[in-house]
């Protein structure tokens, strides 16, 4: 017999029947919170991480809501993915990112040489709650959107381990969740599954729209034990039919080696609904990863397996795809090619347009993958695809972008996802500033918020500096003690990376090397920014295999400078007003007390490890 089940309040324990002994009282459990923010991202992934702390570091109260105990999304430890941005160009080179995400790929490289997933983990725990204007809430997911008009007015939070609903309000949302679950149930229009190839004039896409996405994986690792060791599959493991696949199903014609890192093509899509689908492909992924692994084990064919054990198996399957929420642009596969210029540009990319096989392993004819296109030079992506084009006060930033199917799957990867989430975050901060919606930030401001991007090291192409405030720019002189490439001048010149095969860097010609700017009048300053060498064509993200070649650096950047000191011209002559001995970072920050002078002298004393000191940019700033 059915029975009607209302709408529960989840929050409402006037039910509980509670003792507690400590008192003697019957405490009735307070489970419901009101929290007020100016900022609040929704997803702890590397875009919610990246858009959180440009935030805060720009002056808003921010919220961070993570769905997981731990930040990450698909790099955590709970799954495993590497860290991917513009890291193949046709070249065979990096031409990676800087700003927040190369931060905390350097914070990593400092306190986790080890390469530790786990401890990943608590990189981004640390990195994130040591930002004083972020409050993190783990284990919580948004819910709701409740509405004012088109704007949302509040999120409705669940926290699963303290039982409580948490209603938060803030005045810009940013959802970085990948599945947007509060911008869809805020209305914003979305759209899954493929484009035809009309609509947007792709040469990739199919003849036809479907409903296809890009498919999950479970991924999986396994290490040398240096003995023969057995393996006997799970009850739930799916045979593997390994003489059906295709013949680029895996690295070489032995297709499963290597298989120390696991296999990305374990992976099951959907043509129709994947975040309704999510958990029967959860347990197909892991019936399949285990098939495989039975097939590397006891198939006979991989004899070099027989020492090889699982050390660990993912339960969390990663997502490529799931809702693509709509703004005033859609990218398209054409902009990414054509490397179209836009005159709101705020984020970059360059991973090849990889678009998986749509059925993953339950099509085994179709090769894995379709690398439609390499990239020779990073595209650009413009602000209008970061908002919403119906919800006022709603950003996104990561996989839920205003993308065509096919322009996703370039723009999905991680650290391209990074560079979406600090422009968002930079934006909301400017957008709450200012008391103004995104779009009318993107139209009235934009030259505010690339400003404000290129200060923080974020980089635009094609987009130099011209900050009015910066008082390195209207320097008489700029002198340098030795000089092995590049021109001194180039470190005002407004571009923080050598741009397209041209110069825009300084090099010493030895260590210690000193750089001077002068002014024909005294000028009040009390700070130094500097952007100075961490090589950017050599990738440092976290790898499960670590090596050393030219495109992966295993350490610190040995060009990154380590030791300066920044001194002032008096009447007294030089005075040193500040200075770094252990700098970590690739923008260096330097304040001190405000003091007039006619010339500041910068002392570059060590790198980690280069002998010699390379630059980008100075800036002088004053109170």
């Amino acid at each position: 017999m059915n029975k009607r089940i209302g709408v529960v309040d989840l929050a409402d324990r006037r039910c509980d029947r509670w003792l507690q002994l400590g008192s003697g009282g019957h405490p009735e459990p307070a489970r419901r919170k009101f929290l007020s923010t100016d900022v609040a991202v929704i997803g702890g992934g590397l875009a919610g991480v990246c858009a959180a702390v440009a935030a805060a570091r720009n002056g808003a109260r921010v919220i961070l809501v993570q769905d997981r105990s731990v930040l990450g999304g698909n790099a955590s430890s709970e799954i495993r993915v590497i860290v991917h941005g513009v890291t193949k160009l046709k070249n065979g080179f990096a031409d990676r990112e800087t700003g927040i995400i190369e931060e905390i790929l350097l914070h990593n490289r400092f306190f986790n040489p080890q390469q530790s997933f786990t401890v990943w983990d608590h990189i981004l725990y640390d990195f994130v709650v040591r930002e004083p204007n972020i409050r993190l809430l783990l284990d919580t997911q948004a819910v709701r959107a409740h509405m004012d008009g088109d704007r949302i007015e509040a999120a409705q939070c669940w926290q699963g381990p303290s039982e409580t609903e948490l209603i938060i309000h803030a005045r810009q949302f940013i959802d970085c969740s990948g599945d947007g679950l509060l911008a869809a149930t805020a209305g914003a229009e979305y759209r899954t599954g493929r484009e035809g190839r009309a609509e947007f004039g792709e040469r990739f896409a199919p003849e036809e729209p479907d409903g296809w996405t890009l498919g999950m994986t479970i991924l999986l690792s396994s290490r040398d034990m240096g003995r023969p060791v057995k393996f006997v599959p799970p009850s739930f493991a799916i045979p593997y039919p390994g003489d059906e696949k295709h013949s680029k199903r895996g690295h070489d014609d032995r297709s499963i080696i290597p298989f120390q890192e696991g296999f990305w093509w374990v992976e099951v899509g959907s043509d129709f609904d994947i975040v309704g689908d999510y958990d029967r492909i959860r347990h197909k992924l892991m019936a399949y990863a285990y098939g495989v692994w039975d097939y590397v084990k006891n198939s006979g064919k991989y004899p070099e397996a027989a020492n090889y054990a699982l050390d660990w198996v993912g339960s969390v399957p990663g997502r490529r795809e799931s809702r693509r929420f709509m703004g005033d642009y859609i990218l398209s596969e054409r902009d990414l090619l054509e490397h179209r210029h836009f005159e709101d540009a705020v984020a970059f990319g360059g991973w090849p347009l990889d678009e998986h096989n749509p059925g993953g392993i339950e099509n085994l004819k179709d090769p894995p993958s379709f690398w439609h296109a390499h990239f020779d030079r990073v595209y650009e992506i413009p602000f209008r695809c970061l908002y919403s084009r119906n919800v006022s006060n709603l950003l996104f930033a990561g996989r839920n972008i205003s993308v065509t199917h096919v322009a996703l799957s370039s723009t999905r990867v991680m650290a391209t996802c990074a560079t979406m989430g600090q422009a968002v975050g930079t934006a909301a901060a400017l957008c709450v500033e200012r008391g103004v919606p995104p779009r009318e930030l993107g139209q009235r401001h934009m030259d505010a918020l690339q400003e404000q991007l290129l200060r923080d090291d974020a980089y635009i192409p094609r987009r130099p500096a011209r900050d009015p405030s910066d008082r390195a720019r209207s320097a008489c002189r700029l002198t340098a003690s030795s000089t092995s490439s590049g021109d001194v001048g180039l470190l005002v010149d407004g571009v923080p990376r050598d741009e397209f095969g041209e110069v825009h860097h300084w090099a010493s010609a030895r260590l210690p090397a000193e750089v001077v700017l002068e002014w024909s009048a005294p000028i009040e300053l009390d700070a130094v920014e500097i952007k100075c060498d961490t090589n950017l064509r050599r990738n440092i993200m976290m790898l499960k295999t670590p090596r050393d070649d030219r495109n992966y650096a295993p350490g610190i950047p040995e060009e990154m400078l380590k030791a300066l000191d920044v001194e002032v011209r008096t009447d007294d002559g030089w005075v040193r007003v500040a200075g770094r001995e252990d700098n970590r970072t690739r923008l260096i920050r330097i304040r001190f007390p405000a003091v007039r002078t006619d010339a500041v002298r910068l002392r570059l004393r060590e790198t980690y490890g280069a002998p010699v000191a390379r630059l980008f940019e100075v800036r002088c700033y004053g109170p």
